[in-house]
């Protein structure tokens, strides 16, 4: 995972204003007691980081990904 893809989902899951506000707030157990923000700036993978993200915040299965880019129509 793309760190740029990482900030989508934060942003697709939090909204965009909000997205920043847990990424530099809230404490995960799991990453040490780091926020997102501080794990990625000491080099954690973006996926590992998110994972946990949902993981503690309870973020749906099915908002662990991006979607699926819409296919052009060609006609």
């Amino acid at each position: 995972m793309r760190l740029s893809e990482f900030w989508a989902l934060m942003e697709q899951e939090f909204g965009a204003g909000y997205a920043r506000v847990v990424a530099d707030t809230h404490s995960l157990g799991v990453l040490d007691g780091r926020t997102p923000s501080q794990a990625l700036e000491e080099g954690l993978p973006p996926r590992t980081v998110w994972r946990a993200v949902c993981a503690d915040l309870d973020v749906p299965p099915e908002h662990h990904h991006l979607p699926e880019p819409k296919a052009k129509d060609k006609g």
